[in-house]
């Protein structure tokens, strides 16, 4: 695995990646153990990755797409991604990276697919209609890889309950992001807040970032926010199933993130004349609330979230394409076994 290069380089180009991408991963994944951070820094730097080559970009910033067909980016995202898990060299540094950490950590073609069939929906221009869409695409580009991060971490196979909250995590961040990404989202020909949200608003397609619109952007950036709140909830009562130090990164990195979200909605109308972004005093402070949470405890939450892990996997496969037919040979009842 690795595709012949060394553990040790590999992780240094992940580690460089995350420095440059998410300084706010980047800061909470510090406070992992170093093998548990050398791995989430490995399966990031393939996420990372993907995402720069469907975007056709390099570490976020601007979208600059070139000629070459978003669908066809996705396709060879698979094949390198199938071929670093089979062990075969991809000549690219974070694809390898990926069949490093999957060796490592018991990460399957299935749940790395899960991830992929996120950004073929990128690909092709598609927008969620209903807030059941919305949930499965957050699935697919962020709940499922914090159930790969809860491998990485190595909670037991067996161990579903732990699973489910980690997936909450992930769909809790994307939700967060999408809250504050509606702008650069919309200035790059994309939307996720669903179709039947922007008509119960009285929204037009492709209006909702008119002035004229912007309070009830508001309600409808509020509605995301407390989303992701509640599926934040049943995360950190699932932190509580790690050992200390990846409790500790867990409900940090959950505070930062929720911190985005609610700084996008204390601003109002003003969420999106400056991108929100957490300071590094500010993520010492979450940090140090998260070091309290991670002795003391987390509180169970009133209710747990409607979208579940099995519920959004049920979604996720039905909106699928056909399983084959099994070609098993079906027994010639004309034809009678000779007698010995």
């Amino acid at each position: 695995m690795g595709g012949g290069r060394s553990r040790e380089a590999l992780v240094a180009q992940a580690q460089a990646s995350i420095a440059r991408g998410s300084k706010s991963f980047a800061f909470a994944s510090m406070l992992f153990d170093k093998p548990t951070r050398e791995r989430a820094h490995l399966l990031y730097a393939w996420c990372r990755r993907c995402d720069d080559i469907v975007d056709g970009q390099d570490h976020g910033g601007e979208l600059k797409l070139d000629s070459s067909s978003t669908v066809d980016r996705v396709e060879a995202i698979r094949i390198l991604t199938h071929r670093a898990l089979e062990g075969q060299p991809t000549a690219d540094n974070e694809f390898d990276a990926l069949g490093q950490v999957a060796s490592e950590s018991k990460l399957t073609r299935e749940m790395c697919d899960d991830v992929i069939d996120g950004f073929a929906l990128d690909a092709i221009g598609w927008r969620p209609r209903t807030e059941a869409d919305l949930m499965r695409y957050c699935y697919h580009v962020a709940g499922s890889v914090g159930v790969m991060m809860a491998h990485v971490m190595g909670v037991p196979l067996d161990a579903n309950e732990t699973f489910d909250r980690a997936c909450d995590l992930g769909l809790a961040f994307q939700l967060n992001n999408i809250a504050r990404d509606i702008s650069e989202d919309d200035a790059a020909g994309r939307c996720y807040l669903p179709e039947e949200w922007l008509a119960e608003m009285d929204i037009p397609p492709g209006q909702h970032m008119k002035p004229q619109y912007r309070k009830q952007l508001v309600k409808l950036t509020r509605r995301l926010v407390d989303l992701a709140s509640q599926h934040e909830a049943a995360a950190r009562l699932g932190a509580g199933q790690l050992r200390f130090r990846q409790r500790w990164a867990v409900l940090a990195a959950a505070n930062i993130y929720g911190a985005i979200g609610r700084e996008v909605v204390r601003r109002g109308d003003a969420a999106w004349d400056r991108r929100v972004h957490t300071g590094l005093f500010n993520k010492i402070r979450h940090t140090t609330a998260a070091f309290k949470e991670a002795i003391s405890g987390s509180f169970e939450p009133e209710t747990m979230p409607e979208w579940t892990r099995g519920r959004l996997l049920v979604a996720a496969r039905m909106a699928g394409p056909v399983a084959d037919v099994p070609r098993t040979p079906i027994r010639d009842e004309d034809v009678r076994r000779k007698e010995d």
